[in-house]
């Protein structure tokens, strides 16, 4: 791959810049009100004043119970489509720019209060913006567009320690100029201030208004007080949902997991593609009739690769192993704790499906499927109170009690209409293995076409050598056809 050439690399959105921007949008706001039309923003002067108020613990802007502190990734490529602007990169950063002034939190830093928990100070000091070029076409990257993609960590702006969030920018941002008049978008956020669908927000905010909105489409909500502990349990609770629980004999040598005791970077990585194809072979494994037949694709291939993981790392059949399932609080079904249109905070639920080893490996796969698909029917409010007070008690547990989970993201859904600039065609792009892999033990479940053109899923992983071999069988397996084996793993080196 040509070498890379950065050309900008700097922290914008001063104070008096954030102030001036602040007049537009709130000049803006009492003419649409004088017009007898809603207004496009909430008053931004109200809110900080708010903040400025004074320093009293109550009124600065913490942080929920529910976050991870460590900073997300995501990268996204683009072709060119005609009525683009003649500088792209000029005009993201215009947008970013406006977009800031809405989430201005973002602009700010994460200080330590002195129960040495997360604050936000709304200082106005701005994120970090990199314009780059290389010297290479879209297609280069790949046909079809499909992870690993050559060069990665050159497409995104170094971050530093990545679970060092106190007092550093909270966003970073590279925007990768191609030959062919593309572009790569690459960004790390902080995960303490929003979650994968917040993250999607604040960049579907950015290309809203590089398309031409005057505003984002979907105005920010902080109310951040929504999902800590002190505000969902009226009292502490005393007893955690066996699920929420360490797991038995975690902390015994001889339950000890490779996983954990194998350093990421060691470890190979791989893709696994499904198109419609390997779906119709999965689905075609599950009786004619049986209710596992209507689940999703995330349902079907999560099945099929828990299992699959499972086997490869050779745990013990007696020893117990959990699955953990992403889902967005936001969704219909959640109507015990109404989380407001536009909250981008970490406003995620964790299901948790567990299973003995020798069950899970012996039973049919619809089983296996429907335990997924009745994990997350059943979040309840009882079981979402108590994760957020698990998640508080985690920092309490070794490390060992992560023993044998697998979690699993699905982020198709960043492809439809969240990343849309209007004037360039989302080619490819997801959430890549690179930089700090111990957050990355997991699988995220993305968006991509195949060779056929074919709207599919690709899944990552990330395995111990000897157990991604292994893993990589037992795939070709479950798709019937050993052949297919070739098609379905994607190698990585790391």
């Amino acid at each position: 791959m040509p070498r890379r050439r950065r050309v900008r690399s700097e922290p914008f959105l001063t104070p008096e810049r954030l102030l001036e921007l602040l007049e537009q949008i709130w000049a803006r706001r009492k003419a649409r009100i004088a017009a007898g039309l809603p207004p496009d923003a909430l008053d931004p002067e109200e809110e900080l004043e708010e903040e400025a108020e004074d320093d009293e613990e109550e009124d600065e802007p913490k942080e929920e119970d529910v976050g991870d502190a460590d900073y997300g990734d995501l990268q996204a490529k683009y072709n060119a489509l005609p009525g683009r602007p003649d500088d792209p990169v000029k005009a993201i950063r215009a947008a970013l720019r406006e977009a800031l002034v809405y989430y201005y939190p973002i602009a700010g830093r994460l200080r330590e209060d002195g129960a040495g928990r997360l604050v936000v100070d709304c200082t106005a000091e701005g994120v970090v913006f990199v314009e780059a070029y290389v010297d290479a076409r879209l297609e280069e990257f790949g046909e079809p567009l499909l992870p690993p993609y050559p060069c990665v960590e050159e497409l995104l702006c170094p971050v530093g320690e990545t679970r060092a969030v106190v007092g550093k920018p909270l966003l970073f941002m590279q925007v990768t100029r191609l030959k062919c008049g593309g572009f790569v978008l690459g960004f790390h956020i902080c995960h303490n201030l929003a979650d994968g669908f917040g993250m999607a927000q604040f960049i579907k905010a950015v290309s809203d208004i590089a398309r031409g909105e005057a505003a984002p489409t979907i105005l920010p909500v902080w109310e951040r007080e929504l999902l800590t502990s002190r505000s969902l349990l009226p009292r502490p609770i005393t007893r955690l949902y066996p699920a929420h629980e360490p797991p038995a004999n975690g902390s015994g040598s001889a339950a000890r997991d490779m996983m954990l005791s194998v350093p990421p970077q060691s470890m190979v990585a791989k893709y696994f593609l499904f198109g419609p194809r390997e779906v119709s072979a999965l689905r075609g494994r599950i009786p004619a009739g049986h209710p596992a037949r209507s689940a999703t694709i995330f349902e079907l291939v999560t099945a099929v690769m828990w299992r699959g993981r499972t086997v490869a790392l050779g745990y013990e059949p007696g020893q117990r192993v959990r699955l953990i399932t992403t889902m967005n609080a936001r969704g219909r079904w959640n109507n015990h704790t109404p989380i407001p249109w536009g909250y981008y905070g970490n406003a995620h639920v964790s299901p948790i499906a567990e299973a003995v080893v020798g069950e899970l490996r012996a039973q049919p796969l619809a089983d296996t499927v429907e335990l997924v698909r009745e994990t997350k029917r059943g979040m309840t409010k009882e079981r979402m109170e108590s994760m957020v007070e698990a998640v508080a008690l985690l920092r309490e547990w070794p490390p060992s009690t992560m023993d044998r989970i697998y979690e699993v993201s699905d982020v198709r859904w960043m492809a439809v209409n969240v990343l849309d600039f209007g004037w360039a065609d989302l080619a490819g792009g997801g959430i890549p293995l690179a930089g700090d892999l111990t957050s990355k033990l997991g699988s995220d479940h993305m968006w991509c076409r195949n060779e056929n053109g074919e709207v599919s899923t690709v899944v990552s992983m990330l395995l111990p050598r000897a157990a991604m071999d292994r893993f990589t069988e037992e795939i070709a397996v479950w798709l019937s056809h050993k052949d297919d084996e070739k098609n379905l793993a994607i190698m990585s080196s790391l």
